[in-house]
């Protein structure tokens, strides 16, 4: 994951639950700010997903090094065994590279196991119970009006709108890969970006940025008739 946004968060469980094959009673995790309320408690969006799934949820206690430390040994595997020496093209690259190392990585025998971590994974699956019959829809949405400067602002980006939109309200939806506005009246696209995990971008399509040249070179080329007053009058005013 390249954000610690509750809706990313879930999205990386959901993705793993997927990715497993089953769905386990209870859901197990560290204190995560953006998923644990407090006290054992989760944020209403992981009691949502939990909701969802019909699982528990199980917040490691604080101070309790034995379970960070099985969460972080992993990160440490992962660090020095899978991306030193590789070079990614973007994030999705980056998730399948990672995918297919994992399945070389875990038909390994493990040492502390002493079995294939794959072996394992089958009997678990086992006790697991089954997926629900469609993947969870954990994408962001908000509705916005184009504004004159047609840009609409996720995650501190800037991302553009056809500016033939301008006033006209749209329904914003981002995924992990993409950022798309539709019109709500119409049904018609007024923007569609490739999510972009930097900071501080601004991400102008080409045609967006045509419209909106085009739009700007007739108001300036538009002309109004303005009345002139006769100097005749201040000369009369000043005598």
């Amino acid at each position: 994951m390249f954000s610690k946004e509750a809706e990313d968060l879930l999205w990386g469980i959901a993705r793993c639950l997927w990715s497993f094959g089953g769905l386990p009673a209870t859901l197990v995790w560290d204190r995560e700010g953006s998923l644990h309320a407090g006290g054992g408690r989760p944020t209403d969006a992981m009691a949502a997903l939990c909701g969802q799934l019909k699982s528990d949820w199980y917040f490691c206690e604080a101070r309790d090094p034995q379970a960070k430390g099985a969460v972080e040994k992993l990160q440490q595997y992962l660090e020095t065994n899978f991306e030193p020496g590789r070079a990614f093209a973007n994030p999705l690259d980056f998730q399948l590279q990672l995918d297919a190392w994992f399945e070389k990585a875990n038909a390994r025998t493990h040492r502390s196991l002493r079995c294939r971590p794959i072996d394992r994974l089958a009997e678990e699956l086992s006790a697991m119970r089954a997926l629900p019959g469609r993947e969870l829809d954990l994408d962001r949405r908000f509705v916005m009006r184009v504004p004159p400067d047609p840009y609409l602002r996720f995650d501190t980006n800037d991302y553009s709108l056809d500016p033939g939109f301008v006033s006209r309200r749209v329904e914003v939806r981002v995924s992990q890969q993409r950022v798309t506005a539709t019109v709500l009246d119409t049904g018609e696209i007024a923007a569609s970006h490739e999510r972009s995990f930097a900071k501080h971008r601004t991400i102008t399509a080409l045609e967006h940025a045509r419209a909106l040249k085009v739009l700007r070179g007739e108001r300036r080329g538009f002309e109004v008739d303005v009345e002139q007053r006769s100097l005749a009058v201040y000369d009369a005013l000043l005598a």
